[in-house]
């Protein structure tokens, strides 16, 4: 039997990638295949056949898996909650006075 050597402390400061997916989004796709579990249990009980039941979980775990892959490469590490983070931002911010910039108190109608 060979020995193998491993490299220590090769991805110090590197995000975290799984087959491509980065971050967050292996947290997504983990999720994703709980919910598949769950939606195949809850079909099954039913009374569906196994066969449909398999179907229906193969193509919407397909296009799951799809679709967060897609927002991996898309948004990357952070860019998500950047996105997010950016509609939150006013597209315009009004001011009545100067005296904001001149650092004196404005006062508030009640």
């Amino acid at each position: 039997m060979r020995n193998s050597v491993y490299p220590i402390n090769k991805g110090i400061n590197k995000p975290i990638e799984f087959k491509g997916l980065k971050a967050q989004y292996i947290w997504y796709l983990g999720g994703a295949v709980i919910g598949l579990l769950l939606l195949f249990t809850i079909l099954y009980a039913l009374g569906l056949h196994a066969f449909l039941c398999l179907g229906i979980i193969l193509v919407t775990g397909g296009l799951l898996t799809r679709r967060i892959y897609r927002l991996s490469n898309t948004y990357g590490r952070y860019g998500m909650m950047k996105k997010v983070a950016r509609r939150r931002v006013p597209a315009v911010v009004t001011s009545s006075g100067r005296a904001l910039f001149l650092g004196k108190e404005i006062k508030q109608d009640a």
